[in-house]
């Protein structure tokens, strides 16, 4: 079974508000709440789920492809879902891809939330056992709290680690 193919455990009537929140998760608010989607799949197929439709979206939109074929694996009903939503919040996807690539000053960090997950795409773009953090920045811009999801891997990370490191020092001496 695809990992997409788990969207089909639920309702086509439900499937559009659950899609909307995940698109909502990628755009840095909150993903959907597991708890309210808990009989339909398990822990381990929710995570994967959860990463391979933030795929298909971010390819979608980000690569503009035909989701034709990403979506072959799916119930018509929820295939036109999916269309149906990158359709709407095609622009919106499209601002948290741009965002998402910007370079992120040390200065501005001011809380982390660590989570690693594993990469998972649909089978047709391939599947992938990649170790990534997800890493949650709260940012005050012009004063409002603004989070920002950063998707690295270990060298990124280790990048990261580095310049916070540096960063640390100049600080101390500072002090």
């Amino acid at each position: 079974m695809s990992t997409l193919q788990l969207l089909n455990k639920i309702p086509a009537a439900e499937c559009l508000k659950f899609l909307h929140r995940v698109v909502d998760g990628l755009c840095g608010r909150g993903y959907p709440k597991r708890s309210d989607y808990g009989d339909q799949w398990t822990l381990t197929e929710w995570s994967e789920l959860l990463e391979a439709l933030s795929s298909v979206f971010r390819v979608i939109v980000g690569k503009k492809c035909s989701d034709t074929e990403l979506l072959s694996v799916l119930e018509a009903s929820h295939a036109e879902c999916i269309s149906q939503c990158v359709k709407s919040r095609q622009e919106e996807i499209q601002q948290a891809l741009v965002e998402r690539t910007n370079a992120i000053s040390s200065t501005q960090l001011q809380d982390f939330d660590w989570q690693m997950k594993l990469a998972l795409s649909s089978d047709k773009l391939s599947f992938l056992h990649t170790p990534l953090l997800n890493l949650t920045l709260d940012m005050k811009e012009n004063g409002k709290p603004r989070p920002i999801t950063i998707e690295m891997n270990r060298e990124e990370l280790q990048t990261l680690i580095s310049a916070m490191e540096a960063a640390n020092k100049v600080v101390l001496q500072l002090k």
